[in-house]
Order: structure tokens, then sequence, then C-alpha cells
């Protein structure tokens, strides 16, 4: 039976229905008002359509403002936060780029955007926009449904926005190529890579179970198999993403590119890995986190982390258990093994950056999981993998929490005795790399010597809580500056690399450079004169530091050969990563006048060379007052840490 006439779903109301019962211009007359969208028919009757507005919620009665007008706003508060998402190609970290960020002008219906914002004072808008939509996701409002975002009821179905797409939209700086159809590498190739993970990087962050990656990578290769999981893909594909780039050598180089598809593959199953209230949710996104360490100009680190952190915190991974809490020690130790990744991470980014912990170790209370150690079946696919490296990890990050905290994120007042603190700081820096044991490798203790090298720096630098540093601090560190130099300068041009080495090395290259220059255009005449500075230990409290043995020799041609180190490595970055070339402009910039006066004196002390017999590099030696005043002790400690050619030591000696 056919209808007689339309019906009422065929002719639909255009009519919303409003919060208040009349537009203001209807409520002051006194008239019925329909309350039809974007103005009443009362107001366009009488021409002001333009003036229909109403009170609601977000504006008081007297204040009322124009619902297409507040529309407008929102809609442009959405396409700034869209085009920092698409446009920005940099780290967070980089604030010197003055790249305009273009929106495209609307003249219809909304207001015409007039944004051509610059430099500096663009990002900060841009980043505050970010920050507002991803600082507070617990609750998340997508217009008038409100939903619970850290639980499980997640419903994207109503929404058309997942918890993924938000956490990706809020992270991306560039967008990720979508996956083309591929076939999988073989079998022993993908064991290679998968070998290189977990000899580089999970030895340092076992965010999951060995055993469940090898599971993982059966499953995947397995004919006629027990079905793969969702998580298992995202691992095996973010594995090989890590792997590859971590191999890099050049931006867009094989290996840079292969990671980049493994990552656009993975993140076909993002919707359902990033659910949150699962642990499987923080496994994904430390994976992720790892991948942007290596690939800045895709993933904004320190975003990922953040969200991390919020993630740990939603499940409790931050506190232990309660002691009358029946937990098995196996679950007990993967919990806090995924928390000690995530918390190691979050110090590492944010000192990179300069930026606040996500989260203060007085909020934490939780052990250090009990890590297995090197046996005679570690680093072979069938045995695990000694987890030394990520337990010293661990020790260290917590120890760099409890100084950068101190001193950067505590107060601006002044510490009392600052030389005191600092020292006793680096003594608990020199007592952990005492513990290194005998089986380290290598590349570990070479990684492990960089963090100790530029911990020194860092917490020797000047502070929120440190404004001035003492002559005997600044020796300090010019001669770790050095140290940490002549160490990663030939990691940098190593063509394989070790460990797991990242954009996050360039920053600090970069830190350790920039304080350098600071203390040599500071006070160059008392760090290249040779004549090393005495510092008096306290009564009742940690030794001074000790020097390298090489201290104050040839200092002008050691710093010399240190601003060319900074120079080179953060070239060699630069052919992986684009960010570092602009670190390598503005440190040449800085460099340029303390280049300048090193010349000079090398110059000089050519000149006085050829005019008389005494060696060029002739360097008084201390006054006998000076030297009277060191014990035998004190001369023997000087330079423990450190072997003749002025590297650094760590672990026991055979």
């Amino acid at each position: 039976m056919s209808p007689s006439g339309p019906s009422a779903a065929d002719t639909p109301l255009l009519r919303v229905s409003r919060p208040v019962s009349a537009c203001s211009r209807c409520r002051s007359a006194k008239i019925k008002c329909d309350g039809k969208l974007p103005a009443c028919t009362a107001c366009e009757k009488s021409g002001r359509a333009g003036e229909c507005s109403s009170a609601n919620d977000q504006f008081a009665k007297g204040k009322e403002r124009s619902y297409v007008a507040s529309l407008e706003s929102r809609v442009e508060k959405l396409e700034r936060r869209i085009a920092y998402a698409r446009s920005r190609k940099a780290s967070v970290a980089m604030h010197d780029v003055d790249a305009p960020v273009e929106i495209p002008d609307r003249k219809d219906s909304l207001a015409t955007i007039r944004a051509a914002i610059h430099g500096k004072a663009a990002r900060r808008r841009e980043a505050a926009d970010v920050n507002e939509l991803v600082s507070d996701f617990g609750f998340l409002q997508v217009m008038p449904l409100s939903v619970n975002a850290t639980t499980r009821d997640f419903e994207s179905s109503t929404t058309n926005m997942t918890f993924a797409r938000m956490i990706l939209a809020a992270t991306n700086l560039e967008v990720v190529p979508r996956p083309e159809p591929f076939r999988l590498p073989s079998r022993p190739a993908a064991m290679g890579l998968v070998q290189y993970y977990l000899d580089n990087v999970f030895s340092i962050f076992p965010v999951f179970s060995e055993t469940a990656l090898i599971n993982a990578l059966d499953a995947i290769y397995q004919d006629n198999g027990r079905p793969v999981t969702d998580f298992e893909r995202w691992l095996f594909y973010m594995v090989l993403a890590i792997a590859t780039a971590g191999q890099s050598r050049g931006c867009g180089d094989a290996q840079y590119l292969e990671g980049i598809t493994w990552v656009s593959r993975a993140l076909q199953y993002a919707d359902k890995v990033l659910t949150p209230g699962y642990v499987s949710q923080i496994q994904a996104l430390v994976l992720l986190v790892q991948y942007s360490m290596l690939d800045p100009a895709h993933f904004d680190s320190w975003q990922l982390i953040g969200f991390a952190c919020r993630a740990v915190v939603d499940l409790g991974f931050h506190q232990d258990p309660p002691r009358g809490q029946q937990t098995d020690k196996k679950t007990l130790d993967m919990r806090r093994r995924v928390f000690y990744c995530v918390y190691s991470l979050d110090r590492s980014i944010s000192m990179v950056h300069a930026r606040c912990f996500s989260f203060s170790d007085d909020s934490t209370s939780v052990d250090f999981p009990a890590l297995p150690g090197n046996s005679a079946t570690a680093n072979t696919m069938t045995g695990h993998h000694s987890l030394e490296p990520a337990g010293l990890l661990f020790q260290l990050r917590y120890t760099q929490s409890t100084w950068y905290q101190e001193l950067f994120q505590s107060s601006r007042v002044p510490l009392q005795n600052p030389s005191m603190y600092t020292w006793q700081v680096c003594q608990d820096l020199r007592d952990w790399a005492e513990s290194f044991p005998d089986t380290l490798s290598l590349s570990f203790k070479e990684f492990f010597d960089l963090e100790l090298l530029y911990s020194y720096v860092y917490c020797l630098a000047p502070s929120c809580r440190i404004q001035t540093v003492s002559t005997y601090g600044k020796t300090l560190i010019f001669e770790y500056s050095i140290a940490y130099m002549q160490k990663i300068f030939p990691i940098s041009k190593d063509p394989i690399n070790t460990a797991f080495y990242t954009y996050h090395d360039a920053l600090r290259v970069y830190f350790v450079g920039s304080h350098f220059l600071a203390v040599l255009m500071e006070d160059p005449d008392s760090l290249l004169n040779g004549i090393l500075p005495y510092a008096a230990p306290a009564a009742g409290s940690a030794p001074p530091p000790p020097l390298p043995i090489n201290a104050g020799v040839e200092g002008v041609d050691r710093s010399l050969k240190c601003v060319s180190h900074i120079k080179e490595t953060l070239k060699t970055f630069g052919q992986r990563w684009e960010d570092s070339k602009a670190l390598l402009s503005s440190f040449e910039a800085q460099a340029e006048p303390a280049l300048s006066d090193l010349l000079h004196r090398r110059r000089h002390m050519d000149e006085i060379s050829r005019s008389s017999h005494s060696p060029p590099n002739f360097l008084p030696p201390p006054s006998f007052e000076h030297i009277r005043t060191l014990s035998a002790e004190d001369w023997a400690k000087s330079g423990r840490s450190f072997s003749n050619n002025g590297t650094l030591h760590g672990g026991h000696r055979g």
C-alpha cells in the first residue's frame, strides 16, 4: 500500500531544540519564540536574524553570544589543532624554527581567520591548544556525548572518534603513508631484526616478555596455525620498525623507509591495541615511543610518553599492590617492568627537552623488578636475554630523577651549600658506575659511560637552585664535556649502530656543547692556563668529583678538537635526522666567538714557540703552595674514574 502523502520522515522539521525557551529579543518582548536556528521566526520577520541569540550554560543572561559565532569560535579552535598536527615538521623541542602556520580563510559563515603566526609565539599558542586537548583525556567530551576515555567501554561507533585516533592526532607531526600490499620477509630475515631488537633495545626496555615476541613471530609465520591477535601483529610490526630504523644511517635510506613501512602496517591495528584499560595499551605505547625517538619527523616522543604515563597511572601501576593482596610473583615483576620502562623513558625524554616529568617520585611507590642476569643461554633465540642493563638503567633514571626534581622542579630558592649537594650527586653517580658487572657488554658499557658524563654536566650546570657555578665546577663541566665528545664522536661514525642511540643523543650533544661553550667563554683564562683549581673536601660530605688525569694539559688544542667533534657529530646525526641540522646551525653560531678566541690563542702560542726554545705546548707547573695543600691520597683519587686517555671507567676492575 503506497502512502497517500509525504511522511514525517520525508519532511523533518528543520528545528533544533534550544537549552532555553526563548531568544533574548523574544524574551524581552514577552512574545512566543519557536527556537528555530540559526534565527527564530520572529527575528527573521522583523529583519533582525543576525541579532537572534539565547542564553545557555556557557553564556549567562545579559552576556549572550550568537549561536553561529559560538560555532565559528569552536571551528577556528579545532582548525588550529588540525593545522598543528598536520603541518608541524619539527619536534616540540625545536624552539627556533620560524615556519608560519597557515590556516585557510573561511569567508562564508565563518569569520575570516587571519592567522600568520610566526616563531615562538605561534608555537606556544599552538602547543597550548594541543595541551588543552590532551592534558586531561580521562574525561573526553565529544559534542553532546560525554564518555569516560579511561574505561574499556569507549564506544567509537557513536562518535567516530577512537582513543587511538585522538592519540595519533595529538602526536603525529607528519602523515605516515598508507600501507601498501606487501609480503613478509623471510623468517631468517625477520629473526635477524628481532635479534637486533632484543640485543639493543629489549635489554634496557623489557616492557613485554621475550616469549610473547617469539610466540608472535611463530604465529605469523606458521601456516594454518592459530589466529594471530591484533596485539601480536602490532608487537611484531613495531619491533621490525624499530630494528630497521635503528640501523638507518641516513634520512631516506632503505632502512629508514622500511621502518616507516612497518609502522604504517602496525597503525592498522591501533584502534584495538590502544584501547584504554589494558596493560597491552601501555606496552603498545612504549613501542611507539621507542620508534618516535628514531623518527622525530613523524612522531612527537614527548606527547606519546605523556599518554603512556597517564595510562600507567590509570591502571595504578605507579603503586605496588597492597601487601595483603595476593599477587603472582611473575605478574608482579612484569607489572614493575612495565612501570619502570615508562618511568625511564619519561625521565629521559623530559630531561633532553628540559621539561617537567609527567609525575613526581613522591606519587610513586614501586620496587625495582627482579630481572634475570647473564647466563650461558643469553643472547640466543632459544634462551632469555640478560636484563642486567635494564636494571642499571632503572637505577640511573631514579638517581637522575631525584636531583633533576630538586634542581629544576622543586623551587627557585638557592641551595644553602650548592657544592656539597652537587658533589653528593656526583658521588652517587660514581657509585652507580662502579656497580657495573664484569659481564656487561662493551656496547652497553659505552652507552652507560655516556649517560654518566652527560649526567655530570647536567647536574653541575646552572639550574633553578644553583645560579652560580664555582671555578672548580666550571672546570669539571669543561673536562667532562671534552670526555663526553671524545667518546660519542667515534660512536656516531660507526657504521653499525650498537645499543639504542636515537635523535635524543643529538639533543644531548647539543646540550653538552652549549654548556662547554658557556663555561669556556665565561672564564677562558682559568680553564686554559693549565693551572687546576683546588676544591677542599668538607667534613662529613662527599669528596669533590675527580678530574681526568689529562685535565689542564693542552687546553687550547683539546678545546679546538672538542668544538670540531661537536660539529662533526651533529653533522653526522643530521644525515639521519633533519632536526639535527638546525642544532648544528645553532651551535655554529654560538661557537663562533669562542672559536675565534681559541684560534687567536693557538696562533699566539705558535709565535712564542717559534721565537723561543720552549716546547710549543709548554705550560707552567702548579705553584709549590698549591701542590703542598694536596695530600697524597687526594692526588691518588683525583682521576680514579678515568683512564690515561681521559675515558671513563665503570664497573669492577679485574
